[in-house]
């Protein structure tokens, strides 16, 4: 593991019960920072907080990202408990269900958009007034390949993760003289709980587009967040990086 010095910076991960986002909390903790677990599942923090233990200092805060007040709240207790959010990784997201368009149930449309993409726009816009009277932050969406192709029978998804690719570039660009940069990484699929969303055959529609053929671990895709959280990424904002093992066109 190469080592990327975090100390004290405190950072905030969403959806960091689990999956990518315990993997990204595990990698900045090693680095040296103190992390808030942002979820909306208590039990799963609860474990996180379990498998965590003597890793570094960690705070745990139940919520759903789609409430702007509690996302607000949980941004004042992060900066109660730890004085500063210095990096906020946005990475709390569902799959949806695969079907197609124009079979898409309305309200399961909404949930995935409401998750994916207007949670990461709440969860920014929480932090970076607070980021901004330091002149620093690191701001890491996770996004995903299928906002840039756009996979069949997940439209939702796809849709909110292309939104999340123009919001990020969006936001880079306003604070691109302030300290504050911001970026996003666009994962091809990893074997996470997410894959219980999904259809067999989708999963196996992923994996046939991937040129090195396999899956992406949580532990990649956690090394390049780490260094976009770091003081080492100094250049680059509004900018996608891709970790898609080959899949990705442009």
């Amino acid at each position: 593991m190469n080592q990327i010095d975090l100390r004290h910076r405190h950072a905030v991960v969403t959806g960091g019960g689990q999956g990518i986002g315990f993997a990204i909390a595990s990698r900045l903790l090693a680095s040296g920072a103190t992390v808030s677990l942002w979820d909306r599942d208590a039990d799963v923090l609860k474990t996180a907080v379990v498998k965590l233990e003597g890793a570094g200092a960690v705070t745990v805060q139940a919520l759903d990202v789609t409430d702007a007040d509690a996302v607000a709240r949980a941004a004042d207790a992060a900066l109660a408990n730890h004085g500063a959010i210095d990096i906020l990784v946005a990475n709390a997201g569902i799959a949806g269900p695969n079907v197609k368009t124009w079979e898409y149930p309305v309200d399961a449309w909404k949930q995935v958009i409401d998750i994916n993409l207007v949670g990461i726009f709440l969860c920014c816009r929480a932090v970076v007034p607070h980021m901004l009277t330091k002149n620093y932050g690191r701001i890491v969406n996770v996004a995903s390949i299928a906002g840039k192709e756009g996979n069949p029978n997940a439209s939702a998804y796809s849709a909110s993760k292309a939104g999340v690719i123009a919001l990020t570039k969006s936001l880079g660009k306003e604070l691109a003289q302030t300290g504050v940069l911001v970026n996003c990484v666009t994962p091809a699929a990893a074997k996470t709980a997410i894959f219980d969303q999904m259809t067999r055959e989708h999963i196996d529609y992923m994996l046939s587009k991937i040129p090195m053929n396999r899956f992406v671990t949580v532990e990649e895709i956690a090394s390049l967040v780490c260094w976009l959280a770091s003081e080492d990424c100094s250049f680059s904002t509004g900018a996608v990086f891709d970790i898609s093992g080959g899949r990705a066109t442009y």
